[in-house]
């Protein structure tokens, strides 16, 4: 349903739980997406991700940094409120083995933005279109204001999907649409098709939700509808398409710059790069020893012959 976010698994429950104590009394709530919300197969190593939604960013890498001995609070506060989200890496020992935690550190008030028409790219909306869970929450208001965040985002996802939409469209379609723009405007490590096994991992929920969203814009004549197939009764004229494409450019760009910030704070930035990479295209990458001692001065050649090359450029 589009008004609850879920039940989190035991494991992402119990990161969540973590995650909250490490940046202490800031934290306003704990969203679990990716791979493992959605319920695909993911190897033992691969990340738990997680949306941490906290009242201020310096609280919480002042939280941080007291727990786990971080430095350069100052620096990710500055990047913090220059391109939100920032991502940071947390690594917990359980019976199960060592979990990585990928934690996008935001604002409450960035967060209810990036949600909105306010937004300033499509790095939060594309995420929050997906199936996520609600994992952790301080309080019912906080539980209330997060999900009216995901809940606006997901009502106005039609504005920027109707472009990339025949006139005629299904529900499959729209929820397959959407996933697939919002990966092709990222600089992405999957196969091209993991849209539709992206989509096909989470096709029940989506297809309801979507298909609910939908119908309200049949009820406010947005939309017509011809069985199971709605229509658009004023398809995008070349302003709207414009606009929008023009949004999802500066929207790649600013989400490609958020990657420059990963050497300074995210630990483990190059392993965890490199992992992705093999485990969503099943290329290993061997590094030289040059390259890993100093990857912000070498690996700029083969990153580029990467971005040229990367299979998404192959739709």
């Amino acid at each position: 349903m589009i008004d609850q976010l879920g039940n989190p698994a035991p494991a992402a429950r119990d990161a969540a739980e973590y995650i909250a104590t490490v940046f202490g009394k800031t934290t306003r709530a704990v969203l679990h997406y990716g791979s493992r919300a959605q319920g695909r197969t993911s190897r033992p190593d691969s990340a738990f991700d997680f949306f941490v939604i906290v009242d201020r960013y310096g609280d919480a890498y002042r939280a941080l940094a007291a727990r786990l001995s971080r430095r350069r609070v100052g620096l990710a506060t500055v990047l913090a409120w220059f391109l939100p989200p920032n991502a940071v890496a947390l690594r917990r020992i359980t019976a199960e083995g060592e979990r990585e935690l990928k934690c996008l550190i935001i604002s409450a008030r960035h967060f209810a933005r990036e949600c909105s028409t306010r937004a300033r790219d499509h790095f939060v909306s594309g995420r929050v279109a997906q199936r996520l869970v609600l994992a952790w929450s301080r309080d019912d208001d906080a539980t209330t204001a997060v999900t009216a965040n995901v809940r606006e985002a997901r009502e106005r996802s039609f504005d920027w999907v109707r472009v990339f939409l025949p006139q005629r469209f299904d529900v499959p379609q729209f929820c397959r649409t959407l996933i697939g723009v919002s990966l092709a405007h990222e600089i992405r490590t999957e196969r091209p098709d993991h849209a539709n096994a992206l989509f096909a991992a989470q096709r029940d929920e989506l297809v309801a939700l979507y298909g609910a969203v939908l119908m309200r814009l049949h009820q406010r004549g947005v939309l017509a509808r011809d069985g199971e197939t709605f229509v658009q009764t004023s398809p995008p004229g070349p302003v709207t398409r414009a606009r929008v494409r023009a949004y999802f450019r500066w929207s790649k760009l600013r989400t490609s710059l958020r990657l420059l910030k990963h050497p300074f704070l995210y630990d483990g930035w190059l392993e965890y790069l490199l992992q992705k990479i093999d485990r969503s295209t099943g290329e290993r990458i061997e590094l030289t020893e040059r390259e890993r001692r100093w990857p912000l001065i070498f690996l700029w050649p083969r990153a580029f012959r990467y971005v040229r090359t990367r299979p998404q450029r192959h739709r």
